[in-house]
């Protein structure tokens, strides 16, 4: 009997710190979720203020703009001033011809009535070749060292023959002529690669953005793929009202 309630004593206290460490770690748990669920709470309510504050400095500015633009105009109105005339005061020569040659290139790339794919890649090309950006420095670097105009210190403990034989080369290289042998030698930067993959990048989420599932028609299908469907599109805006009526005259018979 004694030895019973020895063993019941004893399975009692060993259950005790066991009951008691689970508890501990059940506690331990829930402050985890608690202080998980209060970081991502936080971290919402920052994001949402930022978003927020943002859209607001955006707002502000532009009512601060438009304020700025009509007190300017209260003020030449006044004055009996031409407010148009006063703001190209602060314009240069060159200022203007830049300006006038961004307005006449977005004429350019604008409203064009029919146009094919082959106009379109054409118009795709000049304007990613205005986009692009010379890199001078390289290209300074590489004139030197063809001219013989960027020599140190250290290049001028070369022997005269040496220097003359480095310094062909790399006029060679820069300008290269007919008779020229050397072919796909050029090796991009880092830089540059970085470059072409961005762009390349933000070409593709643009056409995923622009490219979107329409429904579909309840007339006639006249096309084979999607390409051929805006194809016949653009080419219905521009001539259904002339070939309309011999359409109609085909499929009825009656055409001559």
């Amino acid at each position: 009997m004694a030895a019973t309630e020895a063993s019941t004593t004893e399975s009692t206290s060993t259950a005790d710190p066991m009951q008691s460490r689970l508890e501990k770690l059940q506690q331990l748990r829930q402050r985890m979720e608690q202080s998980s669920r209060a970081n991502r709470k936080d971290v919402i309510a920052e994001a949402n203020r930022s978003h927020v504050s943002a859209k607001e400095i955006a707002r502000l500015e532009r009512k601060k703009a438009q304020a700025i633009a009509l007190g300017q105009k209260a003020e030449a109105a006044e004055a009996g001033e031409d407010l148009e005339r006063k703001r190209a005061w602060q314009y240069s020569i060159e200022d203007n011809e830049r300006w006038d040659k961004k307005l006449k290139q977005k004429a350019s790339r604008g409203n064009h009535e029919l146009t094919d794919y082959d106009d379109y890649a054409r118009r795709k090309y000049k304007k990613d070749i205005d986009s692009l950006k010379p890199d001078l420095v390289s290209y300074n670097k590489q004139r030197a060292a063809a001219t013989g105009s960027g020599a140190s210190d250290s290049s001028a403990l070369v022997s005269a023959s040496s220097s003359s034989v480095i310094q062909r080369a790399a006029a060679e290289n820069l300008y290269r002529n007919m008779d020229s042998l050397v072919y796909a030698d050029h090796r991009p930067t880092e830089e540059a690669v970085d470059r072409v993959v961005g762009k390349l990048n933000l070409d593709i989420d643009k056409r995923s953005k622009r490219s979107r599932v329409r429904k579909e028609e309840d007339g006639e299908i006249t096309y084979i793929n999607d390409k051929n469907k805006a194809f016949n599109q653009k080419i219905g805006r521009f001539y259904n009202k002339y070939t309309e009526e011999i359409r109609e005259n085909i499929e009825r018979g009656t055409a001559l």
